[in-house]
């Protein structure tokens, strides 16, 4: 056998072997090209992502603020009669749990019926103004109470709590339906549609300037605004995971 004979059958395998390469290489190339692509792709869904919270931000920090004007100087004489409280959170804090309601009890005092006559139907006429009705999400009763509970242990006090913020916003739930002011179909539709109650016991309780529970101010009544924003946000970021 000859020496070039010995060699063919290395060079016979070393060509298919070559080409395997030059295939590799392609498809290496290939996918490269595609990442590039998808990342070009995602770059320009990021920054369009970007640009539109960054509109939704700005629309509805303005809105939050002229709404936190309008209920500002709507209620303004009111709020040092009735204890309550605007914050920018467009959150509303009604701070005398003894006008509310009767120690561990759930039913509402003549006192806040009276109050709450005179507040929400001018609450409502304001967030169902046509510059703020469809950006409203929800409107939430808040029970909120302190930590304490007699004679009973952290955990049994909080279960207690919860149960009795729960049927406290209820309550002042049933109330505002039943005043007569709001009673139109209209109305009530975009109130059901809306307005929620929420017990949530002593999860939120205020603290002093101390740093110790304020445990009368604690046990409260907040109404609280969300806004549309939130979903709206939720709907773009969930877009860029997909």
């Amino acid at each position: 056998m000859t020496r070039n004979s010995r060699i063919r059958p290395q060079e016979d395998h070393w060509v298919p072997l070559s080409d395997l390469m030059t295939g590799l290489m392609m498809i290496f190339l290939l996918v490269a090209i595609v990442f590039m692509l998808q990342v070009k792709k995602n770059e320009a869904k990021i920054v369009e992502a970007q640009n539109r919270i960054r509109e939704i931000a700005t629309h509805y920090t303005d809105l939050r603020g002229q709404l936190y004007k309008e209920l500002s100087e709507e209620f303004k004489d009111d709020l040092p009669k009735w204890r309550a409280s605007i914050r920018p959170d467009l959150s509303i804090r009604f701070e005398e749990p003894n006008v509310q309601f009767d120690i561990g009890a759930a039913t509402v005092k003549d006192a806040f019926k009276a109050t709450l006559i005179s507040f929400f139907p001018r609450y409502i006429k304001i967030l169902r103004s046509p510059k703020y009705a469809e950006a409203i999400e929800e409107v939430r009763i808040e029970g909120h109470t302190s930590s304490l509970w007699k004679n009973l242990t952290p955990e049994l006090a909080y279960y207690e709590n919860m149960r009795l913020s729960q049927e406290r916003a209820r309550s002042v739930l049933m109330h505002v339906f039943g005043i007569q002011a709001i009673r139109d179909d209209e109305t009530i539709r975009w109130i059901i549609a809306r307005v929620t109650a929420n017990g949530l016991s002593s999860a939120r309780r205020l603290v002093t300037s101390e740093g110790t529970e304020d445990f009368i101010g604690s046990q409260r009544v907040e109404f609280r605004v969300r806004t549309a924003a939130e979903d709206q946000l939720s709907k773009i970021l969930g877009a860029l995971g997909r």
